[in-house]
C-alpha cells in the first residue's frame, strides 16, 4: 500500500548572508491513513522546517531538494495553484501558540467561515450551521455562544481547540501539529491530546506531531523519528523506542527529565515572605457609572510561609491565580490581607518606600525572549538593576556582570551581544543572572521552564537548585510542569479558580494527594 505522505532524501538550506546554512539533510519518513507519527529533538533540529516543506511554506529564502510526494502527488516544485488546493484542505496545520495564529480582530465564527468559504464554498446558515457543529467536535461548551467571542476573550484550551476546529473544517487527510500542548496546563494538555487521538480514528487521518516532549509521544504517537542537527538518527515504532534507545542522543532525550530533590532547608532558617488571608478580587463594573455589581474573585484567604532556602511550588490549571498571587506577594498588584517581607508588613507601603525592596525580590518569567529588550545587549540588560539599586557602586560594572554570567552558565566573553544571539536556554539564564545580580531574598520563578527543551530544563533546574543551596534564596516557583514541580519543591500549593485546594509538603503531596482536583492533576501529568 502506497504511503499517504512520502518524505525522501528531503534537503533544506537557507541563505543567510550571502551564505547557504543546511537546516533539514537528507531526511526520509512516511506517514499512512490512520497513523500518527512524531518528529521529536531539540530546538534547532529541523522538525518544523521538515513539516513546513511537505507543502513549500518555508519562504524564497530556502533552497529544498529531495522528495515530498502527497497521495501520489509531487509537492517540490509544484505550482501555486496545486499547492492552494493541497494547503489547509488536504493538509492542515496546528500550531503551538494559537493567540499568534488566530486574528485577534475578528471574531471566532469569522475565521471559520473565511476557511469554509475558500474551500468548501459554505456561506450563510449552512456556514454557520458547520461552524457549530465542528466547534462541538472539539469540545467547546455552548459552541454557539461562542461564535461572536475574540481570541483574547477564550482560555488557552479553549483557543488552541478552535485552532483544531479550523484544521478540521476541511476534512484533510493529513494534519500536521506542532508543538500543540507545549503552553497547555497538563489538564488541557491531556485533552487535547485524546481529542486529536479521538478525531484521527473518527476521520481516519494521518497525524505528524512535532514535539520536544517525550512523554506526550509516548502516548500519542504509533511511530518515532529522532532529530538532531537537521537529520533524523534513530527511528522505528514508539514502544521499540522507549524500551531499547540505539543512538546515543536518542538515550540522552530519555534520560533527559528533572529528577531528585532540593536540598533539606537549613534547620533555624528565616522566613522570607508570609501571608495571612490574601486576597485578590477584581471589581466587574456595569452601566454608565461604573456601579461595581460583583467580584471576579482571583486569589481567595490565601494564608503561606516562605524560608530562606526553600521553594514553594505553585500549581493549578490557567486562571487558577498562581500568577496573580505571586503578583500580590510582591506587591504589583493591590490585594488585602497581611504581607510579610523579611518581618516586615509591606502590604501598607508606598511605592517609593517598596523601591528600596525591589532589589530583595525579583521575578524570572516564561518566555525570555519577550522580557528581554531585543536593543539591549546581555550587558546592558543584566546591569541595568546594578545602576538602578546603586549596588557595589565601587566595583567595575563589568566585573559584576561577568561574575554573574558565570555564576549562571554564561560565557561573558558574549556579553555584548543581543538576545537574538543566544538560544532559548541561554536567554532564560541572562533573566536569571539580571535577578541574581542584585542579590535578592526571594526569587519568583514564573514558568521558567516550560518554553524550554526537555535537556534545557534539566540544566535549569540544576542551577536553580546549586543557586538556592549557594545564597540561601527563597523561591516561588510557578509551574504546570509537575514533573518540574517535584524536581524543585519543598512545599507545594494546588491552586483551583483563585482558592487553595491542598498545601503542604511536596512530596507527601504527590505520594499521597488528599483531594480529588490534586489527584486529576497527577493522574494527567502521567
Amino acid at each position: 500500500m502506497t504511503a499517504l505522505l512520502t518524505v525522501k532524501d528531503l534537503t533544506v538550506a537557507f541563505r543567510q548572508d550571502g551564505q547557504m546554512t543546511q537546516a533539514v539533510r537528507g531526511v526520509s519518513f512516511s506517514l499512512d491513513r490512520g497513523e500518527t507519527v512524531a518528529l521529536v529533538g531539540e530546538s534547532g533540529s529541523g522538525k518544523s522546517v521538515t513539516a513546513l516543506s511537505t507543502v513549500s511554506l518555508l519562504g524564497d529564502s530556502a533552497q529544498v531538494a529531495g522528495s515530498v510526494t502527497y497521495d501520489g502527488q509531487e509537492m517540490i516544485g509544484a505550482d501555486d495553484r496545486q499547492l492552494r488546493r493541497v494547503r489547509g484542505n488536504d493538509i492542515s496545520f496546528i500550531f503551538q501558540e494559537p493567540m499568534t495564529s488566530l486574528n485577534p480582530l475578528h471574531t471566532i465564527e469569522k475565521q471559520l467561515r473565511e476557511s469554509l468559504a475558500l474551500h468548501q464554498g459554505l456561506v450563510d446558515a449552512e456556514a454557520r450551521l458547520r461552524i457549530i457543529e465542528l466547534l462541538e467536535k472539539v469540545g467547546i461548551r455552548d459552541a454557539e455562544s461562542r461564535l461572536g467571542a475574540y481570541p483574547h476573550q477564550l482560555s488557552g484550551g479553549q483557543r488552541q481547540r478552535v485552532m483544531i476546529a479550523m484544521a478540521l473544517a476541511n476534512q484533510p487527510d493529513i494534519l500536521i501539529a506542532d508543538e500543540p500542548t507545549t503552553a497547555l496546563d497538563v489538564t488541557i494538555q491531556a485533552q487535547i491530546l485524546d481529542l486529536l487521538a479521538d478525531l484521527k480514528a473518527e476521520e481516519g487521518m494521518g497525524l505528524l506531531f512535532i514535539t520536544h516532549d517525550l512523554g506526550v509521544v509516548r502516548r500519542i504517537a504509533d511511530r518515532v523519528c529522532v532529530m538532531k542537527d537537521g537529520e533524523i538518527v534513530e527511528s522505528g515504532p514508539t514502544a521499540e523506542i522507549f524500551a531499547s534507545p540505539q543512538h546515543p542522543y536518542t538515550q540522552k532525550l530519555l534520560a533527559a527529565e528533572p529528577s531528585g530533590a532540593p536540598q533539606p532547608v537549613p534547620e533555624g532558617a528565616a522566613e522570607i515572605i508570609t501571608t495571612q488571608n490574601l486576597r485578590v478580587w477584581f471589581p466587574i463594573q456595569r452601566g454608565f457609572l461604573k456601579r461595581t455589581v460583583g467580584h471576579v474573585k482571583a486569589v481567595n484567604d490565601t494564608s503561606l510561609s516562605v524560608r530562606a532556602g526553600e521553594t514553594l511550588g505553585i500549581v493549578g490549571e490557567s486562571g487558577s491565580g498562581k500568577t496573580t498571587l505571586a503578583l500580590a506577594i510582591m506587591r504589583l498588584i493591590s490585594s488585602d490581607g497581611g504581607i510579610h517581607f523579611l518581618e516586615r508588613d509591606i502590604r501598607q507601603w508606598s511605592t517609593r518606600d517598596l523601591r528600596r525592596l525591589r532589589k530583595d525580590m525579583q521575578i524570572v518569567f516564561q518566555d525570555p525572549f519577550g522580557s528581554l529588550s531585543p536593543r539591549m545587549t546581555c550587558f546592558q540588560i543584566i546591569a541595568e538593576g546594578l545602576s538602578i539599586h546603586k549596588v557595589d557602586p565601587d566595583r567595575d560594572t563589568r566585573e559584576l556582570v561577568a561574575e554573574a554570567m558565570v555564576e549562571t552558565g554564561l560565557d561573558p566573553a558574549a556579553m555584548d551581544r543581543y538576545p537574538h544571539e543566544f538560544s532559548g536556554g541561554q536567554r532564560q539564564r541572562i533573566a536569571i543572572a539580571r535577578a541574581m545580580v542584585l542579590r535578592p531574598k526571594l526569587l519568583v520563578l514564573d514558568e521558567p521552564t516550560s518554553a524550554l527543551d526537555m535537556t534545557v530544563q534539566v540544566q535549569i533546574v540544576t542551577l536553580l537548585r546549586d543557586l538556592q543551596e549557594k545564597y540561601g534564596l527563597a523561591y516561588l516557583f510557578i509551574s504546570h510542569d509537575l514533573k518540574v514541580v517535584r524536581a524543585m519543591s519543598h512545599k507545594m500549593i494546588v491552586m483551583k479558580q483563585g482558592d487553595v485546594v491542598e498545601y503542604g509538603d511536596a512530596e507527601a503531596l504527590f505520594s499521597a494527594p488528599q483531594m480529588e482536583y490534586t489527584q486529576t492533576l497527577l493522574k494527567a501529568a502521567g
